[in-house]
């Protein structure tokens, strides 16, 4: 059976002074989360914020608990992201 799992999550970059610093970092999350896991992954909104990312990740597996644990562990690595402050999010499995 086909699991889909879908991630929002919602980070602060205080130290962002323009929509290229944001959008550097944006780029440096989504190259080291496509390098480490399986997943597809892009900005969601507030493209136009220049503190603000909002970024949606898909997993897809055969299993639920093997993709709702690799959405969790990106979530692990947003947690520790020396530059980007993760504020909120939310998880759902389909």
């Amino acid at each position: 059976m086909l699991e889909v799992g879908v991630l929002e999550a919602r980070l602060v970059v205080r130290s962002s002074h323009s929509l290229k610093d944001k959008r550097r970092v944006v780029r440096q999350i989504k190259d080291r989360v496509k390098a480490r896991f399986n997943v597809s992954v892009a900005e969601v909104d507030d493209q136009d914020l220049w503190q603000s990312i909002v970024l949606g990740f898909a997993a897809v597996g055969s299993d639920s608990s093997q993709v709702a644990h690799e959405l969790e562990e990106i979530l692990r690595q947003l947690r520790i992201h020396p530059e980007a402050e993760l504020v909120d999010h939310s998880l759902e499995m389909l």
